[in-house]
């Protein structure tokens, strides 16, 4: 099977599962009624200052990502690293987490550096990004404990499901499994074949995760880090005031919703869809009354935010690839 094809059945398997979560979640909505609140009740203006903060998060993502290459004695052009991340966003819009492999390879093609110093580099990235995400957590933990509470109360399978996770034998046993396999299969047959090649990317890998120590100035790489995820909060936050329901609702309110609709973007499916636009409105369901009316308007928020931050990464996602060849034009001839 050749690797197209394999593309081709896991964007058609995750784009599945977005549709059905997005039509659990809004198989009750009343377009005709949506589509009027988004004609006359939103303020776009802040939709658009939800994009330049979008913006501005990627650009310090780009300027860390050159910061962790230097560590490793590779220059990347800013140009080339924001646009490999843009277009990493834009490839996650096909595959879930296709984007962190789009961007090394893009990256490396035309910087020259190897695919597996930037992969490791990647990876450290997504490990502080968790860290800040469950410092994030805490916050909302400390804070809105009664809400949270409330939440799960509100979705019991939520609770449960983590639970079997964790507790399940067959994951366990599948885990397992699969464990055996990769032993096997490379004792047998990988090992002699591609142990050198292997090694060597294992080498790569290792000195991409470890770049971080040797970050020469530490301070701003943390500002770096800090301010990507001021920038993703302010994005989310400012578009409570596209609604009047929303607007007078508080930073404690938007972080709690910001932080659960980011566990919903980790759900396998393109770009979060359904599963962030259901953590975000059940949380949202917590401060606001429990009316159709409220309930709907929280689905149309939920849907606006989500469409714009999806909108801006295609519009971007497309200009980067057009644009990517082109500037490094000059440098490779």
């Amino acid at each position: 099977m050749d690797s197209f094809l394999k593309n081709l059945i896991k964007f058609c398997l995750f784009l599945a599962v977005s549709v059905f979560l997005f039509w659990l979640v809004y198989r009750d909505q009343d377009w005709d009624e949506l589509m009027t609140v988004l004609k006359e009740d939103v303020n776009y203006t802040w939709v658009v200052i939800a994009c330049v903060l979008g913006i501005a998060s990627h650009v310090s993502r780009a300027l860390r990502w050159q910061l962790l290459a230097a560590s490793m004695g590779y220059k990347i052009r800013f140009w080339n690293s924001f646009m490999g991340i843009m277009i990493g966003y834009f490839a996650n819009l096909a595959i879930p987490r296709m984007g962190e492999f789009t961007r090394c390879a893009v990256v490396s093609k035309y910087e020259k550096v190897p695919f597996s110093n930037l992969l490791g580099s990647v990876v450290t990235e997504r490990v502080i990004d968790i860290l800040i995400l469950f410092v994030l957590t805490l916050v909302v933990v400390m804070t809105q404990f009664k809400q949270v509470v409330v939440f799960l109360k509100n979705n019991p399978e939520i609770k449960t499901n983590t639970e079997h996770l964790f507790h399940s034998s067959w994951i366990l046993l599948v885990i397992g499994l699969i464990c055996v396999l990769a032993f096997l299969f490379w004792t047998f047959f990988l090992k002699q074949r591609l142990q050198g090649r292997i090694c060597s990317f294992l080498t790569g890998l290792k000195d991409g995760l470890l770049a971080v120590k040797d970050v020469r100035n530490k301070g701003v790489f943390i500002f770096y880090s800090l301010f990507i995820w001021l920038m993703y909060f302010l994005m989310f936050y400012v578009c409570f005031f596209c609604f009047e329901f929303s607007s007078h609702l508080g930073m404690l309110v938007a972080l709690t919703c910001f932080v659960l609709g980011s566990y919903g973007m980790i759900a396998p499916v393109q770009g979060g869809v359904g599963a962030w636009h259901f953590m975000v409105i059940a949380s949202l369901l917590i401060y606001i009354p429990h009316t159709p009316e409220m309930q709907e308007m929280a689905k149309i928020f939920a849907l606006l935010t989500h469409s714009s931050m999806t909108l801006l990464y295609f519009i971007v996602g497309v200009v980067c690839v057009i644009a990517l060849p082109l500037y490094n034009k000059d440098f490779t001839n």
